[in-house]
């Protein structure tokens, strides 16, 4: 189907507009508008595929059975797992962590779903499989999954109730088991509207962001040379994965703003893995995320998250050079 596309495109491109085969303008002018229809039409279908997935296990349904039942440690996947299936930035993720601190759930598994939300969801899967196909994309995402279980577990072992705000903690003391209402026995034919709505919505919300991250993508593949960024990031500097994650944590950005522009740094020469792990410190920490979380907890019990966090995605770089 995108083989076509391309055909598609690039006679739009080149016969149409009467863009210059090979030129920077017309090469970014057909990379944005492939890029672009390519991209919004896997997310789509994955936002639909996912809304399903979220129509049979919602939120409620995911925070009773965690709190509810005793796992053995399974309960970091499930959240870890429901974070990734949930389309949540790092800073739309702290009201659900707070709601799943009120249901009684344990902190450390709070945290496995805080950390996998923002890093791997409906958007960056769409974009990843576009952008660089299943592998890389499977890869990513088992990784971030996998992530989110080794740094809950981590920070649940390290006993930080004490550093959450006063009424966080007291929410976790008095939390009675909330009964929610979830509806079981809605047939299929019923979901398929609400979910294309929804999915629709999802669309909307994220087109402007990924057509910025597309357009400037598109401006970094037509005019920036090849081997720009290794004299920064180079696959020959055993630091490049560390440095690349310390300059994403303070940025902030979704999976549509900054996938397009990782893609464009790997087409110039950085390793996939440094890339990925740039764009996990981009989208799954950041200054306004801490903000949010200071109304939770303590700076330490921030500072001491942040850290888990970082030291698993240069972890993950490292590892995603060696096996991509």
């Amino acid at each position: 189907m995108f083989e076509k596309l391309q055909l598609l495109v690039d006679w739009l491109t080149y016969s149409v507009i009467n863009l210059k085969h090979g030129s920077k303008l017309g090469d970014a002018v057909n990379f944005f508008i492939f890029d672009s229809i390519k991209i919004i039409i896997l997310l789509f279908l994955i936002s639909s595929i996912m809304g399903f997935v979220n129509s049979y296990f919602p939120i409620e349904k995911i925070r009773n059975f965690l709190s509810r039942n005793k796992l053995y440690g399974l309960e970091y996947f499930i959240a870890s797992t429901f974070g990734a299936i949930t389309p949540f930035c790092s800073c739309s993720s702290v009201p659900l962590f707070i709601g799943f601190v009120k249901g009684g759930i344990p902190l450390g598994v709070t945290f496995s779903f805080l950390i996998t939300s923002p890093l791997v969801n409906e958007v960056a899967i769409a974009m990843f499989v576009g952008m660089f196909g299943i592998k890389a994309t499977l890869i990513y995402v088992i990784s971030g999954i996998v992530m989110g279980v080794i740094g809950g577990y981590i920070l649940g072992r390290l006993k930080l109730e004490s550093n959450l705000m006063p009424w966080a903690q007291n929410l976790i003391r008095n939390s009675a088991e909330e009964e929610s209402i979830v509806e079981e026995n809605i047939p299929f034919s019923k979901r398929i509207l609400p979910v294309l709505k929804e999915s629709s919505s999802i669309v909307k919300s994220v087109l402007i962001y990924v057509l910025i991250g597309i357009g400037l993508g598109a401006i970094m593949h037509g005019y920036i040379p090849t081997g720009f960024f290794e004299k920064y990031i180079s696959k020959d500097n055993p630091f490049a994965v560390p440095i690349a994650v310390l300059i994403g944590v303070p940025m902030y950005s979704n999976a549509a703003g900054v996938v397009p522009i990782i893609q464009v740094m790997v087409q110039k020469g950085i390793p996939l893995g440094t890339a990925i792990a740039f764009m996990m410190a981009v989208v799954g920490l950041s200054i306004p995320e801490a903000t949010l979380l200071k109304k939770v907890m303590d700076w330490k019990m921030i500072f001491i998250f942040f850290s888990v966090v970082t030291i698993c995605i240069i972890i993950s770089g490292y590892l995603f050079n060696i096996i991509l």
